[in-house]
């Protein structure tokens, strides 16, 4: 038998084109596309084969080739305005953060995040949040954020789908390649690969970094797959959501605790920490245990400077989307560390539930909310939802004024919009519109864009789309031993003039990705006019454990070959980042009906509007702010319903009604040339309306003004000495033991009478504060409507003015005034709240004293 000593040898790119390894190790070009057609013009057919992944093509193309293109003129014409543009966004010394706050320059944001979606060739995502997250990192870049992201590297990714003969999910998990992905392995001071550790189960746990290059910003990944770990261990960051309970908590001690640990190691000195969902909550337990040890300091003083510098978005809006580890396996993992932060096994598992009910397990998006200084929801009506799901934390307040405020999510829009539509931006929007996506003015210009262009861009779409569902359907039916006949039977019926609508989510139950066929008949005759033909293409994961969610695919499965639906229902499999690109800018218009209000957000609808595809939603997570009546339909109303089963039939009744009296309608209102300039219009309006507001540029610029920022002045405002936290935890000391002590009381109020509305009415109150200072309280007067029920609705709170003082008695004398601008029936009362620059959220201490006569 012969041997072979196998050798691997790489090509060499020629001096002239040199810089496009580096350009290649920088995941700029994933929003930057026009440096991958440089690959096309070396070698289309490698480029095809290889999976379109830049850095496997420069392992594997000819050497011949490569010398070919660094002679050829007009190849290097491109090259260097490429490399010129590259070096212009990663030099600049003017971007909108170096603008906006010059003062901050030295300043970091640490972001941790489970899972990033930053292109279909790097499968350390699974979905929304991690699609999030990949967009939030490529914003940061852009704006010139000062970032560090954190996560876990997933040898073997998220599962990849196939769906069988029978419509079911099959999960089949493989090795990602890292020696063909842009991703390399840090290394320390003397050249060799970093390494950190963790205290894990009475021992140390070690992790081998690795990190990605994001334009400006780099994402470090911690991976346990390394010979200094036992065997079990090693496999800890194996999968993505893979694993039992005991994977999970582990997973989330590496993300948490070990990346802490890793930006000390690197030397960096993050001035603000934003845990992306409860995943990395833990983080805020070894910051504290940190800064216990660094500063002499103890557990609450540590708590205050963590609480100072940490930001928490949750983006569940269900009490099941929250880890919560049973108090048995927290045990097991956190036994040692209690009591290294000084506390008792009680007041330890106490951080992770609500009021004292340590049996409902330690719940991490509690842990992150508690420990936070700043927590947002991922839309106006999801932050909402998280007052009421988690209002209760703040018992002694009512739930809508829990200290949970939001920032709605965005996409990376030059991520997601086509290539060839941003080229028709390029021609008509102002030059360096990509500068100022979250500026509404940079959209205006939308409608200058020719109709028939606008429209031919999207047809072209259209059929890129359809080349893509034929490759995916014909795989997908062949492996399944579908005959060739049947198979071109149904790709031949894809029509790229018929209203095509796309669904492409998650397969959860509450996204409900079967309500368009909850009546069969109506469903029947929709998609069966032949003069005005209509068709529809699913795509999704469900989650490996999620049963009920792979039955849903099962349904759809059959439905499309069912005699009626056969050719114009279409499951695509293996959802991904890629198929999202080309369904988003594909189809006519994007469907998306969840049970409201279970959406936090619903990103996937963004990416289709500022690609000109129309919204039909349920009006629930970003659809709820964006829909303005011109720019998409809206399905159902506001209202709640009795059951489930009669919000679903509510809700598919008016997807029937609106796609047979208004959309179906509009699209095949065309002229002599094929057009309907009605649905253009409506087009560009979508794209007008969302390009700005539902970007990453614009959520970066809020979590910056409104959550980053403010937090990282304050914190060097009042935290740059122990003394001065000291300070603040003897406050809250003296205000939690004293606050009893406080009486409030009435001052000739109006009550019981009738007045005609337009009306202002002065009130007061008195205050007796004995123990505690008047500087560090403050009285507010809290009002509304009240219900036949009895339900005070419609609560605002308004800060009261000290009219009277009497310190000797301690008697404190407070005025405002109340607008009663509309009829009704009105209720008032006053209270007092604690008062300090220092404290982040007044509530967060379930310190509130109410009138008592």
């Amino acid at each position: 038998m012969y041997v072979f000593n196998k050798i691997i040898v790489n090509p060499q790119l020629p001096k002239r084109i040199n810089r496009m390894n580096e350009i290649a190790n920088n995941l700029w070009w994933s929003w930057n596309t026009d440096f991958l057609k440089l690959f096309k013009e070396i070698d289309l057919e490698l480029w095809n084969t290889i999976g379109k992944n830049p850095i496997k093509f420069l392992k594997h193309v000819e050497q011949e080739k490569l010398v070919a293109a660094s002679t050829n003129e007009e190849f290097l014409v491109e090259y260097d305005r490429i490399v010129g543009y590259y070096e212009g966004y990663m030099n600049s010394k003017s971007t909108w953060f170096s603008k906006a706050y010059p003062e901050n320059k030295n300043d970091l944001i640490a972001y941790f995040s489970a899972e990033y979606g930053l292109d279909e060739t790097i499968p350390i995502y699974s979905g929304g949040l991690g699609i999030l997250s990949g967009d939030h990192c490529k914003s940061a870049s852009d704006l010139g954020i000062p970032f560090v992201a954190v996560g876990l590297l997933y040898k073997n990714g998220y599962f990849q789908q196939k769906i069988n003969a029978r419509g079911q999910q099959v999960n089949e998990y493989k090795n990602v390649e890292l020696y063909d992905l842009p991703i390399q392995p840090e290394t320390n001071e003397d050249g060799e690969e970093l390494i950190v550790d963790v205290d894990f189960l009475g021992g140390k746990l070690y992790l081998k970094v690795w990190k990605i290059i994001v334009g400006r910003i780099t994402l470090y990944l911690l991976d346990t797959d390394i010979d200094k770990n036992n065997e079990k261990d090693r496999k800890i960051t194996l999968s993505l959501y893979g694993g039992d309970q005991d994977t999970r908590i582990s997973q989330e001690i590496v993300l948490g605790m070990a990346g802490v640990k890793l930006l000390k190691r690197l030397g960096l000195k993050p001035s603000l920490y934003h845990m992306n969902e409860g995943h990395s909550s833990f983080a805020t337990l070894q910051l504290i245990k940190d800064i216990m040890e660094e500063k002499q300091v103890s557990f609450e003083i540590a708590k205050e400077y963590v609480s100072a510098m940490t930001v928490f978005t949750t983006h569940t809006p269900v009490p099941a989307g929250n880890d919560i580890f049973p108090v048995g396996l927290t045990e097991k993992y956190f036994k040692d560390f209690w009591g290294k932060l000084g506390l008792s096994r009680e007041e330890f598992l106490k951080l992770g539930v609500k009021k004292d009910a340590i049996e409902t397990g330690f719940n991490m998006g509690i842990l992150a909310l508690k420990m936070a200084g700043k927590k947002n929801g991922v839309s106006k009506l999801h932050g909402a939802v998280s007052r009421e799901l988690f209002g209760d934390i703040w018992y002694n307040i009512s739930a809508h004024e829990a200290p949970i405020t939001y920032v709605t999510n965005g996409i990376h829009v030059c991520s997601w919009v086509a290539s060839h539509l941003k080229e028709l931006y390029n021609t008509y929007l102002d030059p360096y519109w990509q500068d100022n996506i979250h500026d509404d003015k940079t959209w205006e210009k939308i409608d200058i864009i020719p109709n028939h262009e606008f429209w031919k861009v999207h047809q072209a779409q259209k059929s890129k789309l359809f080349e893509l569902m034929k490759e995916n359907i014909k795989s997908q039916y062949t492996k399944n031993g579908v005959s060739s006949d049947v198979v071109k039977e149904i790709t031949s019926k894809m029509n790229p003039n018929a209203l095509t609508i796309g669904f492409a989510r998650r397969f959860a139950t509450y996204k409900r990705a079967t309500l368009i066929f909850k009546d069969l008949e109506k469903a029947t005759r929709i998609f069966n006019d032949e003069k005005r033909p209509v068709q529809i293409v699913f795509a999704g994961k469900a989650h490996p454990k999620d049963v009920e969610g792979q039955e849903l695919i099962k349904y759809l499965h059959d439905i499309s070959l069912m005699p009626q639906f056969k050719g114009k229902v279409f499951l695509l499999e293996n959802y991904n980042i890629n198929t999202a690109r080309y369904l988003i800018s594909g189809v006519d218009v994007w469907l998306n009906n969840p049970r409201r209000p279970m959406e936090a957000s619903g990103t996937s609808g963004e990416k289709a509007a500022v690609n000109g595809v129309l919204n039909f939603s349920i009006l629930d997570g970003w659809w709820a702010e964006g829909y303005n009546g011109k720019n998409g339909w809206a399905i159902g109303t506001n209202a709640e319903y009795e059951s489930y089963e009669t919000q679903d039939i509510a809700d598919s009744e008016s997807i029937y009604n609106t796609l047979e009296d208004e959309i179906i309608p509009l699209y095949y209102d065309k002229d002599d040339r094929g057009i309907s300039n009605t649905w253009i219009h409506t087009m560009k309006e979508s794209i007008k309306s969302s390009g700005a507001r539902y970007s990453t540029s614009r959520m970066l610029v809020d979590y910056t003004e409104q959550l980053y920022m403010p937090l990282v002045n304050l914190t060097k405002k009042y935290y740059g000495t122990i003394e001065s936290v000291i300070e603040l935890s003897k406050l809250k000391y003296d205000l939690t033991h004293n606050w009893d002590s406080i009486i409030v009381s009435q001052n000739n109020n109006v009550k019981d009478i009738t007045m005609d509305a337009g009306n202002t009415i002065h009130v007061k109150c008195d205050v007796f504060s004995p123990n505690i200072e008047e500087k560090n309280i403050v009285a507010e007067v809290y009002y509304g409507k009240i219900t036949d029920e009895g339900i005070v609705n419609d609560v605002k709170i308004i800060p009261m003015n000290l009219v009277d003082s009497k310190p000797e008695e301690k008697l404190y004398t407070y005025e405002a005034q109340i607008e009663l601008a509309s009829g009704g029936h009105y209720g008032y009362t006053f209270r007092v709240m604690p008062k300090s620059e220092m404290i982040l959220d007044p509530e967060n201490l379930n310190l509130v004293k109410w009138i008592t006569e």
